[in-house]
């Protein structure tokens, strides 16, 4: 007797289980929908899906998965979206358990994560491939064309942008967004990125900085992962790659990138790539991998004007009014700030906002004084003086001529159209005179300055490569 209660005991217990096995199970495909609206359809395809669900003991939950990158790749970018629903669903779980198919019992792949029971999903790695940028690849939520503002300056960088926003037949590969610090070219990624989301949820966007490619690819050098990693960027339909003038010099990555780059413009994938100046003037970038940059559609975004910076300020201006609403601000204000703050947007817009919270924590209104009391440090920054000799290094450097051959004698062509170029930028970007601007070169007489200044300003009309010339140096001497 005694022996059959304890068989029926078992047999019971038994059910039970089975019956909390299928319990769980039930709730694990209420889970994969939950983690589907949170990460997108595309990452969730591609990464969830595929998750076998085995069982919850001990507090661990187990998954089999296609390989071992599989695993690893989810524990690392999904791994807290997981466990925060499973918690949610009822689940007493403390970490995740990933074993590849091939190898479940022999190399199974650990995931801890923190045991808050109502820890916040946290967002995967910078630049994970994923359909989902805006909430998984670290991108900035502000960054978007709503609040991308335009004019003459960069109009054709954002109408190329918005093109390929669109997300249809690659018409240009790739889209190349140069221009100086602070001119906008990391917001039309981001703004580029948000929109493919929106408009294609089914489409892997990978967004990074070069930075980020050459960490990722030392990493993978490193761990013998290099099959992942290839197949990792090969996989991504569109592949977003920020200040690639960073890998300039580093021949091992710089290769890699060259075979990625390859690999995806022949599968017809779009590659959007920014840099601080054109593919051509990046000296230690290889010739190969410059040609290529140059193949698709080069834009540049030029210095803001003086409207369009009033332009960005005005549209802060009406974001911040939500944030510190009754705070006045003089007629006036506005304009002195973009007249005197004009290299970099970034300033431009740090100020705005350091000026916003200063008047909102003493209770008074924006006005010129108080500009001047909130942002010396910025404005004494900005009237930053420009010397000659700063200009004369510049010029040599950017066309590869020794400085004593710049401001010397010899009148090779080689040596004098640059002499004329720096003389032109000594005449309009400092305030010297023309004869101490002849005696900075080598004694040269101030008729000849006025001859170097008429002739550039002839040729910056009518040859491009001058015009850029000018435009560059222009740039790097105000940055």
């Amino acid at each position: 007797m005694g022996r059959q209660a304890g068989q029926r005991a078992v047999r019971c217990n038994e059910t039970i289980e089975g019956q909390d096995e299928r319990m769980t199970n039930e709730k694990w495909q209420t889970v994969r929908e939950d983690i589907k609206g949170a990460i997108g359809a595309g990452a969730w395809k591609t990464w969830i899906e595929p998750l076998k669900f085995g069982e919850v003991k001990g507090g661990v939950a187990s998954f089999t998965v296609p390989t071992t990158f599989f695993g690893n790749y989810v524990s690392q970018n999904f791994g807290e979206h997981i466990l925060y629903q499973l918690r949610r669903s009822g689940e007493s779980v403390e970490r995740l358990n990933f074993g590849a198919a091939a190898n479940l019992r022999n190399q199974p792949v650990a995931a801890s994560a923190p045991a808050a029971p109502e820890a916040a999903p946290a967002a995967p790695a910078p630049g994970a491939p994923s359909s989902a940028p805006a909430s998984n690849a670290g991108l900035d939520p502000r960054y978007t064309f709503e609040r991308f503002v335009v004019g003459k300056p960069n109009e054709l960088a954002h109408a190329a942008a918005r093109r390929v926003a669109e997300g249809g037949e690659v018409t240009f590969n790739p889209l190349f967004l140069y221009g100086g610090n602070g001119l906008g070219k990391t917001h039309l990624m981001h703004a580029i990125a948000h929109e493919l989301r929106a408009r294609s949820p089914e489409k892997v966007v990978l967004y990074l900085s070069a930075e980020q490619f050459m960490y990722r690819f030392i990493s993978a050098l490193r761990e013998k992962r290099m099959f992942d990693f290839k197949q990792m960027f090969r996989a991504v339909d569109v592949l977003m790659v920020d200040d690639v003038q960073f890998i300039a010099g580093k021949d091992s990555t710089q290769e890699e990138f060259f075979h990625t780059f390859n690999a995806l413009v022949d599968s017809r994938k779009q590659i959007v790539i920014s840099g601080d100046r054109l593919p051509g003037d990046m000296k230690d970038m290889e010739e190969r991998i410059r040609s290529r940059l140059q193949c698709g559609l080069v834009v540049d975004l030029h210095p803001t004007d003086f409207e369009l910076r009033v332009g960005i300020l005005q549209s802060k201006v009406e974001h911040y009014r939500e944030q510190y609403p009754g705070l006045q601000i003089r007629e006036g204000v506005l304009e002195f700030l973009a007249h005197r703050i004009s290299n970099n947007v970034r300033v431009l817009e740090g100020a705005l906002t350091r000026l916003f919270a200063f008047a909102s924590l003493v209770g008074r209104e924006i006005t010129l004084d108080l500009v001047q009391d909130c942002l010396s440090d910025i404005l004494r920054a900005s009237d930053r003086k420009i010397s000659i000799d700063e200009i004369q290094r510049k010029v040599s450097d950017h066309y590869n001529i020794r400085l004593s051959d710049l401001i010397g004698p010899k009148r090779l062509r080689h040596y004098a159209r640059p002499r004329q170029v720096a003389m032109y930028l000594s005449k309009t970007m400092t305030n010297r005179s023309l004869p101490e601007i002849g005696r900075r070169f080598g004694g040269r007489d101030h008729t000849t300055v006025i001859h170097a200044v008429k002739r550039i300003e002839e040729l910056k009309g009518k040859d491009a490569q001058i015009a850029e010339d000018l435009e560059l140096l222009r740039r790097m001497l105000e940055a």
